[in-house]
Order: C-alpha cells, then sequence, then structure tokens
C-alpha cells in the first residue's frame, strides 16, 4: 500500500498492511536520528516511515518552523509576536496587543499579505502527493492565536470582563484561519485540512465547557466547515484534558483528535477508543513523558503493542503518533522498539537509509 492508501484504509477502518504512522521528532532528536542513519534530517521522514506529510501555513509556522541553534536567541514573526528559544522550545516573550486599547485591537491587522509566503510552505509537500498522504496545517485558530497576541491572563480575564469585545478578536483570528483554509483547499491536493486550538490544561479545560461552547466552538466549527466542504477529512489538535468537549468535537464533524494526551485526566486513549470510536478516529497516545523516553525496550514494546491492538480493535480508525515531539532524551533503542511494533523494524529503517544515501549520491 502506499501511505496514501494506508492512512485513507485506516480511516475507514479498512484493513491494512500495518497501522499509519505520524511520528514528531523535537529537532534535537531529529538531528540525533539523521546522523545516526547518516541522511539528512529532511530526509526523515521518508527513512521513519511517516505516512502523512504537512505543513504549517499559520502562526504555528512562527512557533516550530523556526529553529534556533541556542536559547536566547529571538525572532519576532508576521504577526508581531516575539519568540525565544528557552530550553527545547521556541516561547513567547513578547505580546504585541498586551496593552493595546480596544481601539488599536480593532485595528490590528492579521498579516494577509504575506497569504501567499505562508501557503508556499506547502509546495514541497504537494510535491509527494501521488503517494503520500497530504495535510495543510492552519492552526492555531480561535482561542490560541488570540492569546498570542493578548497574553494568556488577559485574554482569560477578559472573556469574562470583556466578552463582547474578545469574541470580536476570536472572530477575526477565526477568518484568519478559515481564508488560509479556503485558499488551500482550493489549491491543493490535500487528504485532511488539519485544524488546532489549545483548550485545555494538563489537568483541565483552561475555561468552562460552557465558555467554550459560547466563545469559541462557533468559530472553530467555520474552519472545519471549510474542509468538510471541501470533502475532505478533518483533523484536530489540542493538548490537554479536553474530554468535556470531545461530545461537541464529534457533532462538529471531526473526523481524527490528536495528540491523545494519555497521562491528563480522562484523556486515556483505550477509555476514548470506547466511547468514541465509533465516530472517531485518533491520532496519538504515545506517552512521551514517562514510558518512551524512560522505560526500558520491552517496556516500550509492551506499551506500544497495547496501544496499537487497543486502538485498532475496531479494524481500524487510528494513526500511531506521540502524544507531543520526542523529547531528544528519548533513548533510540526505545524508539526503534516502538517503531518494531509498528511493523518497521530497525533494520528496514537502516536499509531503507542506505538506499536514500545511494540515491542523493547519484549524480544529477
Amino acid at each position: 500500500m502506499t501511505p496514501k492508501q494506508r492512512v485513507h484504509a485506516a480511516l475507514r477502518r479498512e484493513p491494512v498492511d500495518r497501522v499509519p504512522i505520524f511520528m514528531w521528532f523535537h529537532p534535537e532528536t531529529c538531528t540525533l536520528l539523521a546522523d545516526l542513519l547518516e541522511i539528512p534530517p529532511a530526509c526523515l521522514d521518508d527513512v521513519m516511515g511517516n505516512d502523512v506529510r504537512m505543513t504549517w501555513v499559520n502562526n504555528n509556522y512562527a512557533m516550530e518552523g523556526i529553529v534556533h541553534e541556542r536559547d536566547g536567541e529571538s525572532h519576532v514573526d508576521l504577526w508581531g509576536i516575539e519568540w525565544t528559544k528557552q530550553g527545547p522550545y521556541n516561547q513567547v516573550t513578547h505580546f504585541p496587543l498586551l496593552e493595546a486599547s480596544p481601539d488599536e485591537l480593532r485595528r490590528y491587522r492579521f498579516p494577509i499579505e504575506h497569504k501567499e509566503f505562508l501557503l508556499a510552505r506547502m509546495d514541497p509537500v504537494v510535491a509527494t502527493a501521488d503517494e503520500q498522504f497530504i495535510g495543510c496545517d492552519v492552526s492555531p485558530c480561535v482561542f490560541e492565536m488570540y492569546w498570542r497576541l493578548r497574553g494568556l491572563d488577559r485574554t482569560l480575564l477578559e472573556m469574562a470582563a470583556e466578552p463582547e469585545l474578545t469574541g470580536e478578536m476570536f472572530a477575526r483570528s477565526a477568518d484568519f484561519a478559515v481564508e488560509l483554509s479556503e485558499e488551500a483547499c482550493r489549491r491543493f491536493p490535500l487528504d485532511w485540512l488539519w485544524s488546532g486550538d489549545d483548550v485545555a490544561s494538563q489537568k483541565s479545560m483552561m475555561m468552562s465547557p460552557a465558555t467554550w461552547r459560547a466563545m469559541i466552538r462557533p468559530h472553530q466549527q467555520r474552519v472545519f466547515d471549510v474542509g468538510k466542504a471541501h470533502g475532505l477529512w478533518v483533523a484536530h489538535h489540542c493538548c490537554g484534558a479536553l474530554r468535556p468537549i470531545i461530545p461537541d468535537l464529534v457533532e462538529m464533524g471531526l473526523d481524527v483528535l490528536n495528540p491523545v494526551q494519555c497521562t491528563c485526566p480522562g484523556m486515556d486513549p483505550l477509555e476514548l477508543k470506547r466511547e468514541f470510536g465509533g465516530v472517531l478516529a485518533f491520532m496519538g497516545g504515545v506517552d512521551t513523558q514517562g514510558v518512551l523516553p524512560n522505560g526500558s525496550v520491552d517496556d516500550v514494546r509492551r506499551a506500544t503493542r497495547r496501544l496499537i491492538d487497543g486502538m485498532t480493535a475496531d479494524g481500524g480508525g487510528y494513526i500511531l503518533a506521540a502524544s507531543h515531539t520526542i523529547p531528544p532524551e528519548t533513548p533510540v533503542d526505545n524508539i526503534f522498539a516502538m517503531y518494531q511494533e509498528a511493523g518497521i523494524t530497525r533494520e528496514e529503517i537502516f536499509d531503507q537509509a542506505a538506499r536514500v544515501r545511494a540515491g542523493l549520491a547519484e549524480p544529477g
């Protein structure tokens, strides 16, 4: 099966030759694996058997797509947000609308003039569309996009104190995501539209489910509707303990939920599969905080096998993926053990790396 065929079949709960894989590696993990396999980091998806090709066209490009080498290095993105490398990840260190007045908020312009630059990030992804399953990531869409501009604490406060103004800014954040979604769906041979909005912490929702339903759901729905109107699968990313709103996401037409952070309350993957597996597919569930980085090879193999067996008990509806980017402290033997249980051996990975090296060495 081609990767495209494999993912579509799994989402339709049809037989597949192996579980589909879409693994995210921290940039430092990418470098470690690429050095071990003696390949360029850009070839890692091919060598490690990733079945999905996707990139960011909204603000997550600024968070994850720009990589700094040293702590303290910064950049200011097209939205005016300053990001600084702090430990393994870029963090917001300046919120451009933190002190803005209501009039200044309303005058703020999303970077629509840079739409062509942002969408051009899809060009190398689309080049693989004949065989790969292709996605476009338009996240963050509503709440998360706005708090990156206004500040998290202030956004949460003003959801209660200034709901009309905050709702207006949520709508404008979603407008930009909808515009990118419409253009991407018109231009590119997509297999899914990828949405995202982190509205939960590791312990609970950041706001009440009722507030989410009143202020955020209608705008998130508009993004989902674009993918549905174009006949695509719709996938959605939300970290944390979002169990109270999963029924809402199903009602909204969601097809695939990611990342299923199994250490959060209410987010045990097998329990979610039993409750929602008939109407919702899942991508994620590999524990990147406990077992994968800290367990033994046998621990990883047992946990991965239990996860795959449980999540595919109805014949499919699952893509193997980590609950976060795989951190650089993860032993490579544990990574290979996880892949072994997914049907790709260490030997196959090294053989594929050798083929990639040979191809790169050919003249022309």
